[in-house]
Parts: structure tokens; C-alpha cells; sequence
């Protein structure tokens, strides 16, 4: 319908019909089309001003098709959809999450696993558990993903939802227990159809620890990816990298911890189960811990008081300081050995070699204490009491009765009293015998004293060296 022809039904003058045929072109023309209404209108101003002429009912027409022109013109406009949007939603329409995304079912789809093993957060060796902080990448190839950049604005690459597409049940074999991993809901996909799915993840899994060492023990702890359900006519595993490039990265590990990153060796491998085999990869993480802090906290204290222990050999077997000074070494030592109990790691199985150094010390001391007990009972074995008694007090002692007159028993009390200083001449003579065989005695105990101290220094130097030479052979390994 041209302009012209709705000019001439404005100017016949028949309002029921030009109104009527104003909206009908008003809605077949819509809003996009809204110029060549402002079109239409100047015409008929332009046509009434040359003729000089028009009618009432004309004019009502031509002012509510202003009003129409107007009311397009500040109606708004319907947004358009983004080329984003656009191929997002191409791209989801008929896409099911269910199937895997392979034009033909016969190929297997192959996910690239790539890790970089950023922190050793806690290592549980009772439990028998490590906790690891990884960023962890797999990429794989989607089908129904595909399309051409040129038709969306050159768009190459998008973010998806990943609970809108396909995405393969990878697991960790070794996960015992669920992590604090952050969620991360969305995928890369570019336009060859390749999904990057990057996300850090928090490992709890399970390790066969090694802690007999301990502190200078190594671990060697496995993360092993594998399809669930999938076999590898389905789904297939391959490193994103070569194995030496992921071996030899450490550039993100966090090394100011209580554990070293050594390596991560890595290697695939297949599980027959059932007729069907199983992808597999394997994670190899070795670590090595810092014994710095253990050998400060642990060692030299129980060093320390052994050193002193040894020192106290040097004091005379014959006093009782000897024995108070051991006494006091082993209550601290036991006391020091009690709060530190909560350092040591501890499994049902193997107990750590420093764990055996501080119960040996332990039984070192317990010994030095029995044999200084021993000498000093060997001192004192020969001792007799002798009453030291003055001449008067014995002879007030025997000879102090009132009922004899002094001149009846002066002579016969004069013999005793012969009798007795006689009795105490031999008895000095053999206290001076019982002097020299009790010097002799203890000369006998000094030499006794230095053989078990020798053997009590030897048995020490043989286990501080044996325990020496396994520690730095571990530590230099």
C-alpha cells in the first residue's frame, strides 16, 4: 500500500474510515517501520498548505497519526541479542549433558591431565593421610562444541557453565576425605571445540608414610587419576605436558613449609577389570622434610643432658651428691621427654627411630643412676658402729655403785681398770687395722667406678654413633 493512496482515503473526510486504515497501516508497518509514518504526515502537511483546504475530520486524522509518530518514536526500543548470547545459545539448544560428545561413538574421547602441586598442607602419619593443595587442569575435545568465529563477531572462545556440558568422571583414587577445593562453575571452550576445565583443588588422600626416619624421612605419595566408569575404548587419559616438564616443576610450590617438592614423577598405565581396560595416571609427589626445626627442639636438649650426665661421673663416689644430681637429671629429662610427646608422629605400626633414641636415654640414665647406687652401697658395706665411749663414762658405766665403800674395792677396781685400758689398747689397734682395709676398700670402689663408667661411656659413643651415621645417610640422600 503506497503513501498516496492513504493520503487520498485522509482527505475524502471519512473519519470512521481513515482512523480505521491509519492504524491497520500503523500495525503492519510497526515500529521499526515508524519513518514512513513521520513520511505520511509531512506529505499531507505539505498537500493541505499548497490546496489551502482541509477537513475537520482530516485534520483529526493527521493529529492522531502525530500522535502515533510520536508515541513510536519514545516507545523503546527491544534490545538486541549479543553475539555472545547468541552462540551460547546456539551452542546449548540441543545439547545434551548425558552424552558423550563424539560424532561417532566408536572413537574414544581422550582428556589431557596436566597438575602442579603447589603446597603440602599437613602430613598425618598416624592417620596415614596428606593433605595437598594442586592446580589441576584437563582439557579434552567437544564435538558439538564447534563453531565459526565469523559468524558471532569473531568470537573464539567463550565461558561455560560446566553443569550444562559434558564433563568426564576423572577421579583421585587415593581421596579419603573431602577437601576445602573452591567451586568453580565455569569451563573455556574455543571454537575448535576444546574444553579447558582449570581449577585449584585441596587433596586429602591416603600415603603409605615412611616415618622410621623421622626428621629425616622422605614420602612418597601417589595421585592417581582414572575414569570411574568409563574404559579406554571411552574415555582415554594423556599428560597435557611431557613427564620430565612435570617432573622437574616446582616454580609454584611453596618452599618456606616444613616439606621440600623433590620431584613429581608421573607415568600411564592400564588396569584390566573384567575383560576391559582402565586408563590410569600416576602421580608420583616426593617429598623431604626439614629436620632443622626437630634437631633444635628435640636433639640437643636430650644431647645436652646426656652431656651432663656423663659430667657427673667426676663427682666422689663417696659423697651423697652423686646420686642427687642423677636423680634430678632423669625427672627433667622425663619431663622434657612428656611435653614434647605431641611432636613425634606416631603410627600403630612402626615407631621413629628418634623416638627409640629418647627411650634408650632414657634407660642410659636409669643405668648411671643403679651403678652410682652401686658403689655407694659397695663403700659402706664393710662400716661397723662402734660406740664412742669416754673412760670416765665406763667406768661411771660399771663402776658407779654407792653401796662399797671405796677403801673394800679400790684394789680389785684398780685391776679392772687395768683390764680395761688393756681392752682399749687392742681396740684402737684394730680401729687403725679397720682404717687401712677401709682405705684399701675404697680404692677398690674408685676402680670399680671408673671400669663401669668406661663401659657406660662406650655403650654411649657406639649408639650416639650408629644413630649419627643413619641420620646423615638419610639427610644426604
Amino acid at each position: 500500500m503506497s503513501v498516496n493512496f492513504l493520503l487520498c482515503v485522509l482527505l475524502s473526510g471519512k473519519t470512521e474510515y481513515s482512523l480505521t486504515y491509519v492504524n491497520f497501516v500503523y500495525s503492519l508497518l510497526g515500529i521499526r517501520n515508524k519513518c514512513i509514518l513521520k513520511l505520511f504526515v509531512v506529505q499531507v502537511f505539505l498537500f493541505t498548505v499548497h490546496t489551502k483546504q482541509i477537513h475537520k475530520n482530516t485534520l483529526q486524522c493527521l493529529l492522531s497519526t502525530e500522535w502515533i509518530c510520536t508515541a513510536a518514536d519514545s516507545a523503546p526500543e527491544k534490545p538486541k541479542r549479543s553475539a555472545l548470547n547468541q552462540l551460547t545459545r546456539t551452542l546449548l539448544r540441543r545439547y545434551d549433558c548425558g552424552v558423550r560428545p563424539v560424532l561417532n561413538w566408536t572413537s574414544p574421547t581422550v582428556v589431557f591431565i596436566d597438575l602442579i602441586i603447589q603446597s603440602v598442607l599437613e602430613v598425618d602419619g598416624q592417620t596415614q593421610k596428606v593433605t595437598t593443595s594442586i592446580w589441576y587442569r584437563q582439557i579434552w575435545k567437544d564435538e558439538f562444541l564447534v563453531w565459526d568465529p565469523e559468524e558471532f563477531d569473531g568470537i573464539t572462545e567463550i565461558s561455560l557453565s560446566s553443569d550444562a556440558i559434558w564433563v568426564p568422571d576423572i577421579i583421585i583414587s587415593e581421596f579419603v576425605d573431602e577437601g576445602r577445593s573452591p567451586a568453580i562453575p565455569y569451563v573455556y571452550v574455543n571454537s575448535s571445540g576444546t574444553v579447558k576445565n582449570y581449577k585449584p583443588i585441596q587433596v586429602v588422600s591416603a600415603c603409605d608414610l615412611e616415618i622410621y626416619a623421622f626428621p629425616f624421612d622422605k614420602q612418597n605419595c601417589t595421585l592417581t587419576f582414572r575414569s570411574w566408569l568409563h574404559s579406554v575404548s571411552e574415555v582415554d587419559l594423556a599428560l597435557w605436558r611431557t613427564a620430565e616438564d612435570i617432573a622437574n616443576d616446582t616454580r609454584e610450590f611453596m618452599n618456606d613449609g616444613e616439606w621440600e617438592l623433590l620431584s613429581v614423577p608421573s607415568h600411564y598405565w592400564k588396569l584390566n577389570l573384567a575383560d576391559r581396560d582402565y586408563a590410569h595416571i600416576q602421580f608420583n609427589v616426593l617429598i623431604r622434610r626439614r629436620p632443622l626445626l626437630y634437631v633444635v627442639s628435640l636433639l640437643i636438649p636430650s644431647i645436652f643432658l646426656m652431656v651432663v650426665d656423663v659430667i657427673s661421673f667426676y663427682l666422689p663416689p663417696n659423697s651423697g651428691t652423686r646420686i642427687t644430681f642423677k636423680t634430678s637429671i632423669l625427672l627433667g629429662y622425663t619431663v622434657f621427654r612428656v611435653n614434647l610427646m605431641d611432636e613425634i608422629p606416631a603410627t600403630a605400626i612402626k615407631t621413629p627411630l628418634i623416638g627409640i633414641f629418647f627411650a634408650v636415654c632414657m634407660a642410659l640414665l636409669v643405668l648411671s643412676l643403679a651403678k652410682s647406687i652401686f658403689i655407694v652401697k659397695l663403700l659402706h658395706h664393710s662400716e661397723k658402729e662402734v660406740k664412742e665411749m669416754s673412760i670416765s663414762a665406763c667406768l661411771l658405766d660399771k663402776y658407779g655403785s654407792t653401796d662399797q665403800t671405796f677403801s673394800e674395792s679400790l684394789v680389785p677396781q684398780l685391776e679392772k681398770v687395768l683390764q680395761e685400758m688393756v681392752s682399749l689398747r687392742l681396740h684402737l689397734q684394730e680401729e687403725e687395722n679397720d682404717g687401712v682395709a677401709q682405705a684399701e676398700w675404697l680404692a677398690l670402689c674408685y676402680k670399680v667406678d671408673k671400669f663401669l663408667f668406661r663401659i657406660y661411656l662406650l655403650i654411649l659413643l657406639v649408639y650416639s654413633s650408629t644413630l649419627l651415621l643413619l641420620w646423615s645417610s638419610w639427610s644426604s640422600a
